[in-house]
């Protein structure tokens, strides 16, 4: 199983931990705020992050804006925003698209590609409910599930 967060800002609820327990990788997509929160979150298991927008300091700056990998027979590709993305996820073989930045969570599929933001996990907008996903992926096959994370 994958977990997939985003939009922490700096903020770790222990819903998040709790949600986020016994997942194989954690994918955090971006606007991290601080080490603390990448810390915590590989002390749980593999994470792969990208940089979002408010990912300034000297230490989250290094991150890519994208990241491309392969869990199971599932291509992911990893950014912040989604206004950004500048290739065809379909005709780049990708099975899945995550992303961050409207910290409001979205599961939806365009063109045989499975676009999935998580939400916010610290500052949920549009009446959202602070939340993450989780990703069953088996072969190139991906169950999503948004997870509320209010405390």
């Amino acid at each position: 199983m994958v977990g997939v967060i985003s939009d922490t800002h700096g903020l770790l609820v222990p819903a998040a931990i709790k949600a986020l327990h016994g997942v194989d990788l954690i994918i955090h997509a971006g606007d991290i705020g601080n080490t603390g929160v990448m810390d915590e979150l590989k002390s749980m298991a593999p994470v792969v992050a990208v940089r979002g927008n408010m990912d300034m300091n000297e230490d989250l700056r290094e991150l890519p804006e994208t990241e491309a990998i392969q869990v199971g027979n599932a291509l992911l590709y990893i950014i912040h925003d989604i206004n950004m993305l500048d290739i065809a996820p379909s005709k780049a073989d990708f099975d899945a698209v995550i992303f961050g930045h409207l910290h409001y969570p979205s599961v939806a599929k365009h063109s045989g590609v499975l676009f999935v933001n998580p939400g916010s996990a610290s500052q949920p907008r549009r009446k959202s409910s602070a939340s993450l996903a989780l990703l069953h992926i088996r072969g190139s096959s991906i169950k999503t599930r948004i997870v509320d994370i209010d405390d």
